[in-house]
């Protein structure tokens, strides 16, 4: 494993992975190997060798014999993953981790490799064939697992030895990899021989989620699983409904969206970007089904039937529900398919009265009984959706799972759900939820009406700030195996008062994590940093220097960290032209970020997902950054007209500086950095925004989301045990002063001369490197924090005077886009 990725407090004494062998490079295949070998696993990819040389091969005289040849397959499909988007390697040197082979020359080498995972193409006899020749190489006791998102896992070990069996199961993963947070495993067992080792799942289970980041659940080896099986009934039951209330492909997408806690993409353009080919062959397994009393909810609705026919499957054939095509002008506009009249027409806006009424309601599981109680088709399309959903998920129970929260667990993590079917009946309520099945004329199980006889009302509780789940063979609350680690904000706040909550406001909260920890969470939009925000920040650093001896800054948000200041307050002041309150804003929110890197007790901050402008600068002020994998980190000030003056200019300088080593070219470390400023660049993960130095080598990277705030926590616990030591203001930081200056404004004067850039930013740019330099100093020296403190603010101040800087934040804030003017 790299260093830089969170390890295990424990390992297992019969099984550690260094080396994974992936067979077959497809789609999945080779996605697969690009995200162990962003775990930093040595993986050899291989697939099967062409029968005979293309056209241009042979026209370059090349044979089955040369090697070009023999791994044609397997290389295109390694370049296809390289360049797709979005990336599936944290940083684009990992792909050198990946060897690339082929079944005929490379099958051998598996001998050495500890787990081999099988993602050829889904079909039992092919797969039987891999698994015949894998036994000729593999080693007994290595791992041995298929990535089949269907084949029942007894048919697949057929005829296999016994010690194949034995570290034989199905995982599952869901594509993208890297991005999607689903494993599914699936054990075998038959009875015609050894079933999979029991010390095999638990050993997979535990790899999946602390080094592969993953919420592994633990399915049977039913048709599906568990995922697929209600995802796919979900979907096209969905489409079923639509059809029968004359709903249009945009109005089902914009119902089945983030209004409900789901992808922008809702059913249709979900449809479209997996393949409608691949739905198809998944529902026609599972309408064979001759046990599921509902299995006639996966036979194919009309308009799904016509796309076939037609062979518009999606985006893998230039259309399906949803087509690009040009207009009279010869711009791109998306067309939607009529499910009436089998045409393509422009797509719509869509509007709905019930769905306007939620717009105020951020709280999404406050949202759902709205939206259920809807008079218009809005509320009946939810109300026949989710009566549907629900009463399906009760039946399935135990068939594909014993306990009900694996099955919210895999629909989340597989389909990007935020919450569960059984986390979403509990917001409306148990018995209400009953009386909508019921309205459609159908029940849930047994198990739903006797829970509620013996008085229990919900399937979810929070006890002791851990998340319990209504065990139906006890009849009794137990805590979900594997969270006990974890914490999660939302468990401690509640929905009343709660004793780990020590001060709020509307718009964050401060919890006491135990052990002298508190955290500060921010819930504001986007948790960008206002007024409540910075009170929160200002008041979690004075509680921690006087009770505590660490603080966190961490939230659970599934958007972002934090999209930076909240740019308002400042356009409004800007507009009037209040130059001396834009000056006090700043001041502010310099000293803010001063407060936390010059505190007497650790700060740490936790980052995820999006963590822009003010967000990243209070990650560059911490003691320690424990970062979540997918951090999307960058100082961006520049698309709103202005440069990072919360300290971000300053502490990229003097990063620069730190990294000065005799000999070195020194500016060409600072025009790096000056140019992801200068052009807003985001890191596309955690290890990228390591390589631009917004995160140190002693920063953390944790893969699993869900343990973030434990790790951080544990970070800050480490530190103040260590003897934690009030650092001082820093004077010794380097800067080029005109040197830098004259080459950077050279830099951008040709750019700007290219046209790659316009006046303004150029004119944004001068000001950036005439403050990342350290002003108009005539030869490199050291200088203070405070003193670049200064030249950022002067230069913040006087772009925001700018009539151009204006129209871009007000881009920002009345149309959520950046301007480039």
């Amino acid at each position: 494993m790299e260093a830089t990725l969170e390890k295990p407090k424990t390992q297992s004494k019969n099984r550690t992975i260094r080396r994974v062998a992936v067979l077959g490079s497809g789609i999945m295949g080779s996605r697969i190997a690009a995200h162990f070998a962003n775990v930093g696993v040595d993986v050899l990819l291989l697939d099967i060798v062409p029968k005979e040389p293309n056209a241009a091969e042979q026209a370059k005289g090349l044979t089955t014999d040369s090697p070009l040849v023999r791994n044609r397959i397997v290389n295109d499909a390694f370049q296809t993953m390289l360049k797709a988007s979005p990336a599936s390697l944290y940083s684009a040197k990992f792909a050198s981790r990946i060897k690339l082979g082929n079944f005929d020359d490379n099958l051998s080498e598996i001998a050495t490799y500890d787990w081999i995972i099988e993602v050829v193409v889904e079909r039992l006899d092919v797969k039987r064939s891999v698994y015949e020749r894998v036994e000729q190489f593999r080693k007994p006791g290595t791992l041995i697992t298929s990535n089949t998102s269907g084949i029942p896992m007894h048919l697949l070990a057929e005829g296999r030895s016994d010690d194949f069996r034995r570290n034989f199961c199905g995982t599952h993963f869901f594509n993208p990899p890297r991005y999607l947070r689903l494993l599914e495993i699936i054990p075998l067992a038959d009875a015609t021989g050894p079933d999979t080792d029991p010390a095999v799942i638990d050993f997979l289970m535990n790899y999946g989620s602390l080094y592969l980041g993953k919420t592994t659940v633990l399915c049977k080896d039913t048709p599906g699983f568990i995922a697929n099986r209600l995802g796919i009934q979900s979907l096209i039951q969905t489409i079923r409904v639509a059809e029968d209330m004359g709903l249009t492909v945009e109005e089902v997408d914009k119902l089945t969206g983030p209004v409900v806690g789901r992808p922008k993409s809702g059913t249709f353009r979900l449809s479209d970007v997996v393949g409608l080919d691949t739905t198809v062959n998944v529902a026609g397994n599972l309408v064979k089904m001759e046990h599921d009393e509902s299995r006639a909810s996966f036979e194919l609705p009309a308009s799904v039937q016509k796309l076939m026919e037609n062979k518009w499957l999606g985006d893998k054939t230039g259309q399906g529900y949803y087509k690009k095509s040009k207009d009279a002008t010869g711009k791109t506009e998306i067309q939607a398919l009529d499910l009436k009249t089998f045409e393509y027409k422009p797509s719509q806006k869509v509007k709905f009265a019930t769905l306007e009424g939620t717009k105020a309601i951020d709280n999404l599981r406050k949202r759902f009984p709205v939206l259920l109680a809807g008079t218009d088709k809005a509320g009946e399309f939810y109300r026949r959706t989710f009566a549907d959903g629900f009463q399906y998920a009760t039946h399935r129970i135990p068939e594909i799972s014993d306990e009900l929260y694996r099955i919210d667990a895999a629909i989340t993590a597989g389909f990007g759900w935020q919450v569960g079917l059984f986390e979403t009946w509990d917001a409306i309520g148990v018995r209400k939820g009953v009386e909508l099945i019921e309205a459609q004329g159908k029940k849930p199980a047994q198990w739903v009406y006797d829970m509620l006889d013996a008085g229990i009302e919900s399937f979810y509780r929070v006890d002791s700030g851990k998340k319990q789940y209504y065990d139906i063979p006890s009849k009794s609350y137990k805590t979900i195996p594997g969270t006990e680690a974890f914490i999660i904000l939302e468990n401690l706040r509640g929905d009343g008062p709660s004793q780990n909550v020590v001060w709020k406001n509307a718009d964050a909260s401060i919890y006491d994590l135990g052990d002298g920890i508190l955290n500060v969470e921010f819930r504001s939009k986007m948790n960008t940093f206002g007024q409540g925000v910075s009170e929160a920040l200002m008041k979690g650093v004075a509680m921690a220097e006087k009770d505590f001896r660490g603080l966190v800054i961490g939230n659970d948000s599934a958007e972002a960290f934090s999209a930076g200041a909240n740019l308002g307050t400042l356009f409004m002041f800007a507009v009037e032209q209040e130059f001396d309150e834009v000056n006090l804003m700043i001041a502010q929110f310099q000293n803010m970020m001063m407060r936390l890197r010059y505190s007497s007790v650790p700060v740490v901050v936790a980052p995820h997902t999006l963590t822009l402008g003010g967000g990243c600068e209070a990650v560059l002020h911490s003691d320690r950054a424990v970062a979540h994998a997918e951090t999307y980190m960058g100082l961006v000030e520049v698309g709103v007209g202005l440069i990072p003056a919360g300290g971000g200019t300053k502490e990229m300088a003097a990063r620069a500086s730190d990294l000065y080593q005799t000999g070195d070219p020194e500016l060409n470390i600072l025009q790096n950095i000056f140019m992801n400023i200068a052009t807003a660049k985001v890191s596309t993960s955690a290890q990228e925004a390591r390589e631009m130095n917004y995160l140190r080598s002693t920063d953390q990277i944790v893969l699993n989301r869900s343990s973030l705030i434990a790790e951080a926590k544990q970070a800050a616990v480490e530190l103040a045990e260590n003897g934690y030591t009030q650092p001082k203001p820093r004077t010794d930081i380097k800067v080029q002063g005109k040197t830098g200056i004259a080459l950077f404004k050279a830099g951008i004067s040709a750019m700007r001369m290219g046209r790659y850039i316009s006046d303004h930013d150029l004119k944004i740019a001068d000001k950036l490197a005439y403050v990342i330099c350290g002003g108009d100093l005539s030869s490199p020296q050291t200088v203070s924090e405070k003193y670049l403190l200064d030249l950022e603010r002067e230069a913040f101040l006087s772009l925001s005077g700018e009539k151009k800087t204006l129209e871009r934040i007000q881009s920002l804030l009345t149309g959520g886009k950046p301007l480039r003017n």
